[in-house]
């Protein structure tokens, strides 16, 4: 009996541990969308990796320095972000999360609203979650 309670409380334990950081993952990817409205370059630099690799869904790709950049100097700029349909898978260290976006955004001066679907892949370092490259299409 208790070799059975054992291997219970072990699979109750690892659930949990998932779920947390599943939990964990979804409130950084919505905050980190939050800091490209708010313009928070310095919890973008934290939640971003080195190498990143921001695709939008016209083909442009952004690196680390160059999303920053375009967001301090207005070349592009959110109003809204908003996600919808989530879903994310962990596999260890790496995760990647799926999700349909609106997204109201100002480039060259012409404001648009895309409707996007988009893969994020996020790994853990540390303790927590940064994010190492996006891609997006046209819904």
């Amino acid at each position: 009996m208790k070799p059975l309670i054992t291997i219970l409380f072990l699979c109750l334990v690892v659930c949990c541990h998932a779920q947390t950081d599943e939990i964990k993952l979804i409130s950084t990817v919505k905050e980190f969308h939050q800091a490209l409205v708010k313009k928070n370059t310095v919890s973008i630099n934290q939640q971003t990796d080195k190498a990143l690799s921001y695709g939008h869904s016209n083909g442009w790709i952004e690196t680390k320095s160059a999303m920053i950049k375009n967001l301090e100097t207005g070349y592009i700029s959110y109003q809204s972000y908003r996600e919808d349909s989530m879903s994310v898978l962990i596999n260890g260290t790496m995760a990647n999360v799926r999700f349909v976006a609106d997204i109201a955004a100002t480039m060259k001066e012409a404001t648009n609203t895309y409707h996007l679907k988009v893969l994020e892949v996020w790994v853990k370092k540390t303790n927590r979650w940064v994010l190492f490259a996006r891609q997006a299409i046209k819904n």
